[in-house]
């Protein structure tokens, strides 16, 4: 079975959306999800995109996707958080998950980025293992901190 990995459109948003479901569900978080088509296409196609995809296409349908963003360090400069790395769940063990890893790579690669970085699951072992195995770090002494909308407006008053 061959894939193509390809820089993601604005048509391919409602697949990618379909992966971010899918991922949820994974991650045991089946109903975290409330960015909407609407959102992800004005937010990644408009004026001023806020991410960038990747998809991998096979029999032209999207299988896999990678969604990613700048950001800056205080210490390394330049920077890529990778958001979110799915494959459909049938689609898995074919290499597409590593083709759209390395695919990232290469863009942070050729924008001379300092550090691509990202979060995985401390029970998922297999993406832990990949990851570690490529080369990648795993900071296991920091935890992720993170205030909903909700959390900033109690605390603001």
């Amino acid at each position: 079975m061959s894939f193509i990995i390809r820089k993601g459109e604005i048509k391919d948003m409602p697949s990618v959306l379909k992966l971010i479901k899918e991922l949820a569900v994974f991650e045991k978080e089946p109903d975290a999800v409330e960015v909407l088509l609407e959102d992800l296409e004005k937010d990644g196609f408009g004026d001023k995109p806020l991410f960038k995809t990747y998809v991998a296409e096979m029999d032209h349908k999207i299988v896999g996707m990678a969604l990613f963003y700048p950001r800056y360090s205080t210490w390394k400069g330049p920077t890529i958080h990778l958001e979110d790395l799915i494959v459909s769940k049938n689609m898995r063990g074919l290499n597409i998950g590593t083709a759209l890893y390395k695919k990232v790579l290469e863009y942070a690669y050729e924008k001379n980025v300092r550090r691509v970085e990202w979060v995985v699951l401390d029970w998922n072992t297999p993406a832990i293992d990949f990851y570690e195995k490529s080369g990648a770090t795993v900071l296991r002494d920091w935890d992720t901190a993170q205030m909903t909308r909700e959390g900033i407006a109690k605390y603001l008053k």
